[in-house]
């Protein structure tokens, strides 16, 4: 289950990435993004000590107590290895993977979150999250997310079987994506982007260095304040963005495979 575990500071080479959504468009399609991921893990485990999976890594992901979805191998041993090295992993469950359940924390030994965390990342606070379901508008999705989190209502989908219920869950995944991909790609100005919005009220209570989200496919550095940036870690399915400390800063970077 998800960990409510609350970690207060981190030392090290730190590493964000979200929102590879594998699984789509097609199988060929997702392989290729899964083996670039991979290569890209593959190539920082010489220097990371913590890795940061902002959610949404798979386009959908329901886990039974006894199945979980079929495919990913490469993506699901690398992590391991990665894990079996002492990098830490942190899982941040987004609104396509919310269906997660013991098998990352078991199997590969990540920390998994379900909710916004505050980490001190190399002396600097950060307030990290997928980004769903914060600040102001979308209602309509926060009563969604509230009903698919249920426990009851994920017990009831449990009942299904597993070739009908993935099969479903992956038709309802690529519909979303389908009516949200065009405007998840475009910045509507900082007085209507939610995360931005978010973070302005955030401030106004508790001082914060960074906020670091996913979720919108969209990656960016803005400045909040003089003191405070919020970084968007983009996708890994056209931009191939993550971020990455340097020193005690934390900075935007692209994925360019030799």
């Amino acid at each position: 289950m998800p960990s409510k575990e609350s970690i207060s500071h981190i030392e090290g080479q730190v590493y964000f990435v979200s929102d590879s959504h594998l699984g789509v468009p097609n199988y060929t399609s997702s392989l290729e993004r899964e083996k670039k991921l991979v290569k890209w893990l593959d190539e920082i485990k010489s220097d990371a000590t913590h890795l940061f999976l902002l959610g949404d890594i798979f386009d959908f992901w329901f886990e039974y107590k006894k199945v979980i979805p079929k495919g990913y191998t490469r993506l699901l041993g690398k992590l391991s290895e990665l894990s079996d090295m002492g990098i830490k992993i942190y899982y941040f469950i987004g609104n396509h993977d919310m269906w997660i359940r013991d098998y990352f924390a078991n199997e590969i030994g990540c920390t998994v979150f379900d909710s916004p965390q505050v980490f001190l990342i190399n002396g600097k606070k950060v307030f990290v999250a997928h980004g769903d379901g914060l600040g102001p508008r979308d209602r309509g999705y926060k009563i969604m997310k509230k009903i698919f989190s249920c426990k009851f209502n994920k017990w009831i989908y449990a009942r299904l079987h597993p070739n009908f219920a993935i099969w479903f869950g992956h038709y309802l995944s690529r519909r979303s994506r389908a009516a949200n991909a065009v405007k998840d790609e475009v910045f509507v100005g900082e007085t209507k982007e939610f995360l931005i919005l978010f973070a302005r009220e955030k401030i106004k209570t508790e001082p914060f260095d960074y906020f670091i989200f996913g979720h919108r496919h969209l990656a960016m550095e803005f400045k909040i304040d003089e003191t405070t940036t919020y970084i968007n870690t983009g996708d890994w399915v056209r931009l191939f963005s993550y971020a990455k400390s340097v020193g005690d800063k934390i900075e935007l970077n692209y994925y360019k495979a030799d």
